[in-house]
């Protein structure tokens, strides 16, 4: 599965930087580990660098940065890798998240 589609990288440029937004920020797409707890929202990209900024669920959550090529490298059991949620839909952080403002 690509984890990045030509127009989800389009969607993430149409929205740009939205560190002022707070609670209403746009999780733009989901990543989630099939063999754990893990779970990425994504609402920035920089396409220099492959770097999204969002929210993360593993051990704790916490909001930084996290890199589309280490997401890529990664294996899990039996060859399993990080998956993009396909039914996943644009919602405002606050609806996952609470008001983060």
């Amino acid at each position: 599965m690509k984890l990045l589609t030509k127009a989800l990288a389009l969607r993430f440029a149409q929205i740009g930087c939205q560190e002022d937004k707070g609670g209403d920020a746009l999780i733009i797409c989901k990543f989630f580990t099939p063999w754990s707890n893990w779970t990425w929202y994504a609402t920035e990209y920089t396409a220099e660098d492959r770097t999204f900024f969002g929210y993360v669920e593993g051990h704790f959550p916490e909001w930084g940065y996290f890199s589309l090529g280490e997401m890529e490298e990664v294996k899990g059991p039996y060859g399993l890798k990080i998956e993009r949620d396909l039914h996943f839909r644009e919602r405002p952080v606050r609806e996952i998240v609470g008001d983060s403002s």
